[in-house]
């Protein structure tokens, strides 16, 4: 277990929570990882202006039904903020994490990133930041420990709600390797750190045996210190609703999800529409299943 100092007080967590105590929320912070989509569809350079339109055209048409929303700094904090177009009632979340591809990965080595000021971010409105960190079975575990601890203590100084999102990677030495297992070792090495929330990869990806991905999702809970959610990176879209289920049956409280909500809007003749129509009823469908289950 860790050593790390307590909150001094039990946060408040309720700018992200629907009413139910669930979270539903919305995650539109994918970065160049975006971009690679889009060129999926396209013959054309992706610019920074398609990746920014996108992002805050989701963020406009989704966050009526999300309890919040996580926006990036590099694409569309600024424009979300400028635009307003964060519905009332959602609580916004700055991403205060900086990616750099290494190691053949697109996003392969993460840092706090120095130009996401706490307490500029919650003058602009965000009630929460959020840390990505690289869980490797090879690597330090005293610098991710270190990068978490710096994280929430410059949330807790400006009043933000902190949400890690530890993911497994695959070992820098390479050979074989467990995601699953790194999943749950991140858990337990990081979920009792002090984060008020924390952000975990569904367990097999959510293709497995409902039972195993039940007890694995048993096994995250009694990790971790603080609430948490799952996110749907990795999930096949029709696996997402029944891995959120699963989730929140054995102590998960939510999601915060992007992918499995608006990825198939991407190359859409008429983007709009699609966040209007199938993106909606797919978060809503997730929020119906927070309430039904969370709790119960």
């Amino acid at each position: 277990m860790s050593t790390a100092t307590p909150s001094p007080a039990t946060p408040d967590l309720t700018a992200l929570q629907r009413a139910s105590g669930g979270y539903a929320m919305l995650a539109v912070d994918q970065r160049e990882a975006m971009r690679n989509m889009f060129a999926d569809h396209q013959d054309d350079p992706v610019s920074d202006e398609q990746v920014t339109a996108f992002k805050v055209a989701a963020t406009r048409l989704l966050t009526p039904h999300a309890s919040a929303v996580l926006v990036d700094r590099q694409f569309a904090w600024d424009a979300v903020v400028e635009q307003d177009v964060v519905a009332d009632g959602c609580g916004l979340i700055a991403a205060a994490d900086r990616f750099a591809p290494a190691h053949g990965e697109l996003v392969g080595e993460v840092t706090i990133d120095p130009d996401v000021v706490p307490e500029r971010v919650r003058s602009q409105g965000a009630v929460a930041m959020k840390l990505l960190v690289l869980y490797r079975p090879d690597s330090d575990p005293a610098e991710r420990i270190t990068m978490v601890e710096e994280f929430v203590d410059r949330c807790r100084g400006a009043g933000l709600i902190s949400i890690i999102e530890p993911v497994s990677r695959a070992p820098l030495a390479g050979g074989s390797w467990d995601h699953d297992a790194g999943v749950l070792a991140a858990a337990r090495e990081l979920g009792s750190r002090g984060a008020d929330l924390y952000k975990a990869e569904v367990p097999m990806r959510g293709e497995g045996k409902p039972d195993e991905i039940r007890r694995r999702c048993a096994q995250i809970s009694e990790a971790v210190a603080s609430p948490w959610v799952v996110l749907s990176s990795g999930v096949r879209e029709q696996d997402f609703p029944s891995a959120v289920e699963h989730a929140c049956r054995e102590g998960a409280s939510g999601f915060l999800a992007g992918r499995a909500v608006w990825a198939s809007c991407i190359g859409s003749d008429d983007v709009e529409a699609e966040l209007r129509t199938a993106a909606v009823e797919r978060l809503r469908r997730l929020g119906e299943i927070v309430d039904a289950t969370v709790g119960r």
